[in-house]
């Protein structure tokens, strides 16, 4: 484990090492691949430590960072490896502004006696590619990016509606007359996959093989392309809005850091001041810290893997300036690479909160209650709408915690115990009402599974 990230080795049939490195808070992968002494990377994020920690354990340079597309869910880190000497190849109808060397259908990347034979597999964005590798004639492996995935595929509508179909056919044309036409012992190796964003629900293994899609991924079993769009357009989701403004960032090019900024520290005065500059405290304590005291006002939002979705969804616009509330147990450095990876720069500092405490800072507390508080009381579940129809609290309301904020300021008022799965969406929630001027929330610690086992209660299945 690197940071956030896990690696795993997998092994590609001519025994080409491969090393899967797994984000596991943005549910996407990079692939870093060894071939006769050149390493590639193909969709690396924004840190180029993980990929070069991998390199070097393959025993090999990174020369080639390769993009399947422009990345809607994170900054992409091809240009950080290319600032330390990586070529970038990327699609040329991307329309990418920074150095690169653009890539065709049927084009080939050359190492040794692989290559990396370019497939044009438009759907997920009208630019994707896919990359196949080939041992001299044969193909081993394909890079699928975000059009094939594990009993999935990639996700059509995060470029604009009015696309949404015209790339769902895209992507359908793409899988079948492309993708499935490789043998069925050849890797599939996709970008997105379980807790992506970019990605319809799917399983949460990270690679497969054509044959076992082309056998078990439901969508592969429809055959006719209007059933097909219907099918995958129905199981869309939200998505935080930050991706409608990431593609750009990866196409006009992201800053190039070298080595990641450190935090400042500030003191209770500037806090004060950054706020009335329109920034946000963002408070990164655990749950119960914050419940028994926060900065009135600042969004809870704790350091965890999922740290950077919800704080691109809930935080409007990366010039929005940043202050943190940290403790000791804070890693700083995990911090602000999750908010370089989705474009957030504008990092004012931090503050502790005992340090905001000790300056006399106003404080305000919220109540962490048990299960056994649900009794009777009135109950807002903030999870996502598929978890929410899995099983719920009956009678509890139901607002998914990216849509908080437009319904915070109109909510009914009266005391309210907020609920996800765990109690960190919980409070996140409880931040966002009382930043609306509520004083009557309560954070569930747990969720509709803790309160069925407290209760003996059964939960309701939505159909």
């Amino acid at each position: 484990m690197t940071g956030r990230h896990a690696l795993v080795s997998v092994r590609v049939p001519g025994e080409v090492p491969v090393t899967a490195v797994t984000d596991e808070g943005l549910g996407n992968t990079s692939w870093v691949l060894a071939l006769d002494g050149d390493g590639v990377v193909v969709d690396p994020e924004r840190d180029p430590a993980p990929y070069e920690g991998a390199a070097e354990q393959l025993g090999v340079p990174i020369v080639v960072a390769a993009e399947t597309h422009l990345h809607a869910d994170f900054v992409t880190g091809s240009r950080e490896l290319a600032a330390r000497g990586a070529r970038v190849a990327a699609a040329v109808e991307g329309g990418i502004a920074w150095p690169h060397d653009g890539v065709r259908d049927g084009d080939e990347l050359a190492f040794g006696r692989w290559r990396l034979q370019v497939m044009a597999t438009p759907g997920h964005t009208p630019e994707h590619v896919s990359y196949v590798l080939r041992e001299g004639g044969q193909a081993r492996a394909v890079f699928t990016g975000g059009s094939l995935l594990v009993g999935a595929v990639a996700r059509t509508d995060l470029i604009d509606p009015n696309d949404t179909e015209m790339l769902t056919r895209a992507l359908f044309r793409s899988i079948n007359h492309r993708v499935l036409a490789l043998p069925d012992d050849v890797l599939v190796l996709p970008t997105h996959g379980a807790g992506s964003f970019c990605s319809a629900a799917g399983d949460a293994r990270r690679w497969t093989t054509i044959g076992e899609q082309r056998r078990s991924n439901p969508l592969l079993a429809i055959g006719d392309e209007d059933d097909f769009v219907r099918a995958v357009v129905s199981g869309f989701g939200s998505y935080p809005p930050y991706f409608g403004w990431m593609r750009e960032v990866n196409r006009l090019g992201p800053a190039v850091y070298g080595a990641f900024p450190a935090l400042q520290v500030l003191a209770a005065e500037q806090v004060v001041e950054v706020r009335q500059g329109g920034g946000v405290v963002v408070d990164v304590r655990s749950v119960a810290d914050y419940a028994a005291g926060h900065v009135p006002g600042a969004l809870a939002n704790t350091l965890r893997p999922q740290f950077a979705s919800w704080l691109g969804w809930l935080v409007e616009g990366p010039e929005t300036p940043l202050v943190f509330v940290t403790d000791d147990h804070t890693d700083r450095a995990e911090l602000v690479r999750q908010c370089l990876n989705i474009g957030y720069q504008r990092l004012a500092g931090e503050i502790t909160f005992s340090g905001w405490r000790r300056a006399g800072g106003e404080v305000a507390t919220t109540p962490l209650v048990g299960a056994d508080a649900l009794t009777g009381a009135r109950v807002l579940d903030v999870r996502q709408d598929t978890e929410f129809a899995a099983g719920h609290v009956p009678g509890s309301h139901h607002v998914e915690l990216g849509a908080l904020p437009q319904h915070a300021g109109r909510a009914e008022r009266g005391p309210v115990v907020v609920m996800c799965g765990h109690g960190e969406r919980a409070a996140t929630a409880a931040s966002v009402l009382e930043a609306n001027g509520r004083d009557d929330v309560a954070i569930l610690q747990g969720g509709p599974d803790d309160w069925a086992a407290t209760t003996r209660e059964r939960l309701e299945i939505r159909t």
